[in-house]
């Protein structure tokens, strides 16, 4: 059973990433005010759950939470600023455009970097403990999946459409075979033989 707050008397954000072990595209990140007394039954860390289930819960979150806002993080600002100072940014991005301005800051994981003067907390695997940490896990998620489908029809060679840019046997094969596009990020090691794969 997931947890509804971690600062009972606080305005709360939950905050997480989808898309830091990628080989290509964004990252992206959400935001998610919950109601103190929500309650889902089904709501869990997004790795849990089915595609359908995420989109289902997608539109319950956007329906039911106070606020809610995706961040987003290209491959070439992933490349600049590396991969943790990304998806910090892009959980960055989503508060910032969050419609009410949240009194605390509960994280997935156990590094961020102060969000102006607003307190945090880093809760690692709180994707699987508390209900605004793994709302937001679905929503980085699904808009992450959405985008990666849309990357796919313009470079339909590496299986995006299923593998969302992970380090996939298929991914890597269409990698040797087409090269590198615009989307992949040339700060990873691309071929996974501990060469960076710049010479594409």
């Amino acid at each position: 059973m997931l947890l509804p707050f971690y600062n009972k008397d606080l305005i709360e954000a939950g905050c997480d990433e989808a898309g830091r072990g990628c080989l290509a595209g964004s990252v992206f990140a959400a935001a998610v005010i919950l109601p103190k007394d929500y309650h889902n039954d089904i709501l869990n860390d997004s790795k849990q759950l089915s595609a359908k289930k995420r989109y289902q819960l997608r539109g319950e979150i956007q329906r039911d939470a106070i606020a809610w806002a995706v961040g987003e993080v290209t491959s070439q600002e992933i490349d600049e600023m590396n991969i943790l100072r990304a998806s910090i940014t892009a959980m960055h991005r989503a508060i910032d455009q969050l419609k009410i301005r949240p009194e605390a800051l509960i994280i997935d994981g156990n590094r961020f970097y102060q969000y102006k003067d607003i307190p945090h907390t880093t809760i690692v695997k709180g994707d699987g403990k508390y209900l605004s940490i793994a709302a937001a896990s679905i929503l980085a998620k699904t808009y992450r999946d959405d985008y990666m489908k849309k990357l796919h029809e313009e470079y339909p060679y590496y299986g995006w459409d299923h593998n969302a840019g992970y380090p996939t046997k298929e991914h890597r094969d269409g990698i040797r075979e087409h090269g590198l596009t615009p989307y992949h990020r040339l700060s990873f090691n691309q071929l996974g033989d501990g060469q960076l794969s710049l010479d594409f």
